[in-house]
């Protein structure tokens, strides 16, 4: 009897022992923290004036980060002579520079005025003339067939709220422009202040001719008057159940051009060799840019750093490649891809798509990195792009191996569309983002409401690093798991 209770006592002393570990808090790589802190530190540094695509701190920024990648050993990646470490992106920012829009009715010219208009376009210059209107209603509803809208100018009442995601459905469902009359709150010297920013594209990209027009209430309501109708019944008659859209009997001549400036950039491509390159390659990516100066005095600090967007993201690929290279020859090579101009729209990663070092169907596995300072070591990781690729099981593997949890929700997903990785996706490379940033959501979401694109995201007392070190930990991982060309075969095209 005695000797069953001596066992039972050991049993419940060592439960005792597993729940006591289980509760208490994991246990934290400082060496490895320290390591992000010290690249966050320089790369959101001042001195490097918030990462701004071709300005100085572009240039102190790439030259740290390929110091940093040939020291730990990796190889150009460019697969371009001419470029080694650094492949050239040109963009064109453009501003907007004149506008005109002139209204006839029945080959009689209405008379609106020139401060009561604003037309805008992407790209160097867009036309439309005596184009026939059709109206839409408020924007609800499907988009009318492309035979009803070939040729024809889309009329949209936007009630005060911004329609720019039913103007984009309308022009590419066939409309010749879209003319959105503000017919709420929103005022014309609201939508100038935010369209009249600059656009950004790649030089190579074709100048779009898409028009965007806007119109005051008031001065559309002049020129219906003559026709017997108003702004307000236009408004009912959008409002009734059985709304279709219709025509006016109007007509319309647009135009817009933009003025255009080139700028220098680059993409920096490293590479760490495989031992058979011949069945495909794992691709790292995290973008090293930001906005530069993005506020003004009497501001106190002007500069939008992106400590945690994206320096982090950057500091971690860096960290990954360092612990990549000290581990045994892998079967793919693993391509680390620091991107430019994500912050102008994922531009740096269309343009590697555009011009890849290797053919695209060559990617195995697509690892973006982005905004990873946000959550504490022990944080679940949550995937961007979770259920939109074949990478999951492997994924899920790899999480098993590392008892590490992966959130169970489609709410990261909301980014999708935000990251680089999206951009890759377009080309059907399987790309995801994995990261404890997205493993709760509402820390990831206080960051956006508080820091997120503003001078206050800088290196500050209590940056928290333990889920970056964690998922840099993961990452190393996961590529050894996508590298192994007996685990995950290269798909056949």
């Amino acid at each position: 009897m005695k000797r069953r209770i001596r066992t039972t006592n050991g049993w419940l002393l060592a439960l005792f022992a597993a729940a006591s570990i289980a509760a208490s808090p994991p246990r934290r790589d400082n060496a490895l923290e320290a390591a992000l802190l010290a690249h966050i530190t320089v790369l959101a540094s001042d001195d490097y004036g918030g990462r701004e695509p071709g300005t100085e701190g572009e240039t102190k920024t790439l030259r740290y980060l390929a110091h940093q990648w040939f020291d730990i050993g990796l190889e150009s990646g460019t697969n371009d002579p001419a470029h080694e470490w650094f492949a050239p992106v040109t963009l064109v920012a453009r501003v907007p520079a004149s506008s005109s829009a002139a209204f006839t009715r029945k080959g009689r010219r209405l008379y609106v005025p020139a401060d009561a208009q604003l037309v805008l376009t992407s790209g160097e210059r867009a036309l439309v003339e005596n184009a026939p209107v059709l109206f839409v209603g408020k924007g609800a509803g499907a988009v009318p067939a492309r035979a009803d809208m070939a040729g024809r100018v889309a009329l949209i009442l936007d009630g005060g709220i911004d329609n720019s995601i039913r103007q984009n459905a309308l022009l590419a469902g066939g409309a010749s422009a879209v003319l959105t009359v503000l017919d709420g709150d929103r005022t014309l010297e609201q939508v100038s202040a935010r369209r009249r920013r600059l656009g950004y594209a790649l030089a190579s990209d074709a100048t779009g001719g898409d028009l965007d027009a806007f119109v005051t209430g008031a001065a559309f309501d002049r020129i219906l008057t003559g026709m017997g109708q108003s702004v307000a019944g236009l408004r009912r008659a959008a409002a009734a159940a059985d709304f279709v859209p219709h025509p006016i009997d109007l007509a319309v001549s647009l135009e817009a051009t933009t003025r255009a400036t080139t700028i220098k950039t680059h993409n920096l491509i490293g590479r760490l060799p495989g031992r058979r390159p011949e069945t495909g390659a794992v691709l790292l990516v995290a973008h090293w840019d930001h906005f530069g100066t993005c506020a003004q005095p009497p501001a106190e600090h002007t500069i939008c750093n992106g400590a945690v967007d994206n320096a982090s993201g950057v500091a971690v690929l860096t960290e990954i490649a360092r612990r990549l290279s000290r581990v045994p020859q892998m079967d793919r090579d693993v391509i680390f891809l620091a991107t430019t101009g994500e912050e102008l729209g994922l531009l740096g990663a269309q343009a590697f798509t555009d011009n890849p070092p290797l053919p695209l169907t060559q990617i195995v596995a697509a690892f973006n990195i982005d905004t990873v300072a946000i959550n504490p070591a022990g944080t679940p990781l949550g995937v961007v792009g979770q259920g939109r690729t074949t990478l999951d099981a492997g994924i899920a593997a790899v999480a098993r191996a590392q008892r590490r949890q992966i959130l169970q929700s489609d709410a990261p997903n909301a980014y999708l569309r935000r990251q680089d990785g999206w951009a890759l996706l377009q080309h059907d490379i399987p790309a995801v983002m994995i990261s404890s940033a997205y493993g709760n959501m509402t820390r990831l979401e206080a960051y956006m409401d508080k820091d997120y694109h503003r001078p206050s995201d800088q290196v500050k007392p209590g940056l928290e690093l333990g889920g970056a070190a964690e998922d840099t930990v993961f990452h190393v991982a996961l590529v050894r798991w996508f590298a192994d060309s007996r685990k995950v075969p290269l798909p056949r095209k």
